[in-house]
């Protein structure tokens, strides 16, 4: 699919146009990488089999809590440590143990990285260990003035509107002039509620709810490629 650009953004008088937005906040697994390598394929596996000896549930019968937690809490590990408890540290150290030499340096995201101007920042409802060696596979780190892990909210997750206000207080930026770039599209709504611009990353994996489209206004741009999307801003 081509890049898209929705009207809202085009005709917002707040938004001329996405390349002069001082702050830039990204997501990270299957937004800053494609999904087709399947790192976060592992993820899911390693949340299924940990929920299922968690609970002592059949692998089938976890993985049918596992994405119920998943859509209602936000997170798996939301759900879980809600309604039974669960402690999030060794399940984020779990979950999180994967192979991401999957995921290839990134030359091109690294080049239009660099062209684009203002603050970027990680938002991630994964660990901050998690986040900082896929950026180091990548070859990117450097780029980003910080990272907003799962811990740093409270192991409350992204949609919470609240998560997104702490970010914005940490590293001291204005929403209005920030832009948000996300691979869920229900995770940009409050983000356009604050008045960010924002940047849905159609993925290509089998997360039902990673596929879903958006039902309101606040998808302002749409891409399937992010570096070749930021390239042309850049």
């Amino acid at each position: 699919m081509a890049d898209t650009y929705n009207n809202p953004m085009k005709n917002n008088p707040k938004h001329t146009t996405s390349v002069e937005a001082e702050t830039w906040v990204f997501d990270l697994d299957n937004t800053l990488y494609s999904g087709v390598h399947g790192l976060f394929d592992q993820i899911d596996a390693r949340m299924q089999t940990y929920v299922s000896e968690f609970l002592g549930l059949a692998p089938d019968e976890a993985r049918i809590v596992q994405k119920k937690y998943f859509r209602e809490y936000g997170t798996t590990l939301r759900g879980m440590m809600s309604k039974h408890g669960m402690e999030a540290g060794p399940f984020l150290e779990y979950v999180h143990d994967i192979d991401v030499s999957l995921i290839p340096e990134d030359a091109t995201l690294d080049s239009a990285l660099q062209k684009i101007a203002g603050q970027k920042i990680i938002f991630t409802n994964a660990s901050r260990e998690h986040a900082e060696r896929v950026l180091a596979r990548l070859g990117v780190a450097h780029h980003f003035a910080g990272i907003f892990d799962i811990r740093d909210g409270g192991f409350v997750p992204k949609p919470d509107p609240a998560k997104y206000h702490e970010l914005a207080k940490v590293f001291d930026f204005d929403p209005k002039k920030a832009i948000m770039v996300e691979d869920i599209a229900r995770n940009l709504q409050p983000a356009k509620e604050m008045g960010m611009a924002t940047l849905w990353v159609r993925t290509q994996t089998d997360c039902d709810v990673c596929q879903e489209e958006p039902t309101g206004n606040h998808v302002d741009y749409e891409t399937d490629n992010l570096v070749s999307w930021l390239s042309k801003l850049a």
